[in-house]
C-alpha cells in the first residue's frame, strides 16, 4: 500500500527487492523503478525517504545504503534483529525515525485516495472452512499481504 500512496501523492517511487519474482506486481502497483539493494538505489539518484515496510532490519539497513544527504527511514516493519547505522548514514545526515502509522489528520487525505480509487487493498480472500489454508500460508510466510476470511 505504500508504494500505491507514494504513487497517489505524485511522489516518483523506487522499490528495493531481492525478489525478481515481485518486480512486476511491484511495477503494478506504482513503482516508476525497482531496484536490488541500495547501491542501486543511490546509483538510481537515491532516496529522500525510505519507508522500511520489512520485517528484516537488516534489508532496510542495506538499503538505506542509498539515501541522499539529510534523507529519512521511516522504520515501519519489525524486528528483533539490529538495525545497522554505520559511517556513511552519520556522514550523510541520514535520520532514523520510528513509525507505526501517521497522525490523525492524514487519516482524511489517505481515505480521499481509496475514494478516487488511487489506492486499493490487495488481499487473498478465503472462505470461512479454508480457514486452515489461510492461517498454514501466513504462518509460512507466503501471504504477500492479507489474507481475509468471508462467511461466504
Amino acid at each position: 500500500m505504500a508504494l500505491q500512496y507514494a504513487k497517489a501523492a505524485g511522489f516518483e517511487t523506487i522499490a528495493v527487492t531481492k525478489s525478481k519474482d515481485k518486480e512486476k506486481m511491484i511495477r503494478d502497483l506504482g513503482a516508476d523503478e525497482v531496484v536490488e539493494s541500495g547501491a542501486q538505489l543511490l546509483a538510481s539518484g537515491g532516496a529522500d525517504v525510505l519507508l522500511g515496510t520489512s520485517n528484516s532490519w537488516a534489508a532496510t539497513a542495506e538499503a538505506a545504503q542509498g539515501m541522499r544527504p539529510d534523507g529519512r527511514v521511516v522504520v515501519m516493519g519489525a524486528s528483533d534483529e539490529p538495525f545497522g547505522f554505520n559511517m556513511g548514514m552519520m556522514l550523510t545526515r541520514v535520520r532514523i525515525i520510528g513509525s507505526t502509522q501517521n497522525g490523525p489528520e492524514y487519516v482524511y487525505e489517505a481515505l480521499d485516495y481509496v475514494a478516487k480509487g488511487k489506492v486499493k487493498v490487495v488481499a487473498e480472500t478465503y472462505k470461512l472452512d479454508e480457514i486452515g489454508k489461510a492461517n498454514d500460508r501466513v504462518a509460512a510466510g507466503k501471504v504477500r499481504f492479507r489474507a481475509v476470511i468471508t462467511m461466504n
